[in-house]
């Protein structure tokens, strides 16, 4: 036989060079992958310098995930090493995305102590395809924007109502798509939404005919906050001004403002916020709530307005 060091070595030789097995060695050389060199005087196979090279690729490549037939091509030079580490480094990163996908979904279910039926819901709405998500996002603001979103003040609206779910979401991501893709297939959910679409047509309609000047919440904003802060409550003989001057604003601004006090509204916000990596909202709840008593108590408004619709 020749000498170990030699151009040329045994398959025991190779392994103890390589720290492969045997077996593993003959499993390469059997099907193509690493073929002996030559055959000693007795039959057995020997392997030169360029075997020692080819398995110590095939063992990087194996340790990588990349399967047999593709190793098989590169050491043939039938696909280059570039062609084959960029087909499994994309295959690669769509698992990993699976995989934290899984994680995400399995520490929500963790923490919230879901239901079976639960963890199904999460689990399958998590796994929708940035398409899917974005079909069913679409299904939900063409329906409560249907006749606006072509106006140019709507689109800026619309893309604020739109949930992105990042590739690699935490946990609460999770979580807040779930919740916030149920809302979005709730019908009276639907039904506030395109209440306060209706409004903020009419808001700007009114703007352009000399009415109602736009923007009523950041109104209600200005004139409750401070009076809200200094304790005053709804009934107080003090809340009247207030509301008078809201009635100025819009004589119709209760039933608008219930529209957007309305509870699921709110929490839409906040669980876009969570999606999209946003500041928390800040709550109209409290200005609102008290705009609204304040109204019921002392407003006057023209009949058939009050707290009836429009």
């Amino acid at each position: 036989m020749n000498d170990p060091l030699g151009p040329l070595c045994s398959i025991g030789e190779l392994a103890r060079r390589t720290g492969l097995t045997v077996k593993a060695i003959r499993f390469y050389s059997d099907r193509g992958i690493v073929p002996p060199t030559g055959r000693s005087p007795a039959g057995y196979r020997l392997y030169g310098a360029d075997s020692l090279a080819r398995l110590d690729l095939v063992r990087t490549l194996r340790e990588l995930g990349v399967g047999l037939p593709d190793i098989r091509k590169v050491v043939a030079r039938e696909l280059s090493l570039s062609e084959v580490a960029a087909a499994h480094a994309d295959a690669l990163a769509v698992q990993i995305r699976t995989l934290r996908l899984r994680h995400a979904v399995l520490t929500a279910v963790a923490r919230r102590d879901s239901s079976p039926e639960e963890m199904d819901l999460m689990h399958r709405l998590a796994r929708l395809s940035e398409d899917e998500r974005r079909r069913l996002i679409d299904d939900f603001l063409d329906s409560v924007f249907a006749g606006s979103a072509g106006s140019g003040a709507f689109v800026g609206v619309r893309r604020s109502f739109t949930p992105e779910l990042p590739d690699n979401p935490e946990p609460e991501q999770i979580v807040a798509w779930v919740e916030l893709a149920e809302l979005s297939q709730d019908g009276e959910f639907r039904a506030v939404v395109r209440r306060l679409v209706a409004h903020v047509e009419a808001e700007q309609e009114g703007a352009r005919g000399g009415g109602p000047r736009p923007g009523l919440v950041p109104a209600v904003r200005e004139l409750v906050g401070p009076v809200l802060a200094a304790g005053i409550e709804p009934g107080d003989g003090a809340a009247a001004p207030v509301v008078e001057a809201l009635l100025a604003h819009d004589v119709h601004v209760l039933t608008r403002l219930e529209a957007v006090n309305d509870p699921s509204r709110e929490r839409y916000t906040e669980l876009l916020a969570v999606i999209n990596g946003w500041p928390a909202p800040e709550s109209l709840a409290p200005v609102l709530d008290w705009a609204v008593e304040a109204i019921r108590t002392w407003g006057k408004p023209p009949a058939g307005v009050g707290g009836q619709a429009e």
